[in-house]
């Protein structure tokens, strides 16, 4: 599914991470799929508040768990600088789609990075 949010659509998902050679930049791609399932599910399904947004971002904060593993094996890991991104970008998708009052420690509360 395509994503509508035009805001979505124009922006660089992990920028920070793409830039830093210490992130294998197949690993970032598999990260910014998952922003943008989460995107994608956002449009489709509709959060009508903040907690249905957040069981949508716990979802893809699990899939971001399940990655650490192939950061680990590839000589990286999903550190201070990827856990500042990572969550920087979850507060951007809470914000293009409405939720201004996301905290951003809620969006990613079940992370294990």
């Amino acid at each position: 599914m395509p994503i509508s949010n035009p805001k979505v659509a124009g922006h660089a998902f992990l920028a920070a991470l793409y830039r830093d050679g210490y992130f294998p930049d197949h690993l970032v791609d598999k990260g910014r799929g998952i922003l943008l399932a989460l995107c994608a599910r956002i449009e489709a399904e509709g959060p009508a508040d903040l907690a249905a947004l957040y069981r949508l971002t716990r979802a893809a904060t699990e899939e971001f768990n399940a990655l650490e593993a192939e950061f680990e094996a590839a000589g990286s890991e999903i550190e201070t600088v990827a856990r500042e991104e990572i969550t920087g970008d979850f507060g951007f998708v809470a914000r293009a789609y409405g939720f201004a009052d996301a905290d951003a420690e809620e969006l990613v509360a079940v992370r294990e990075w």
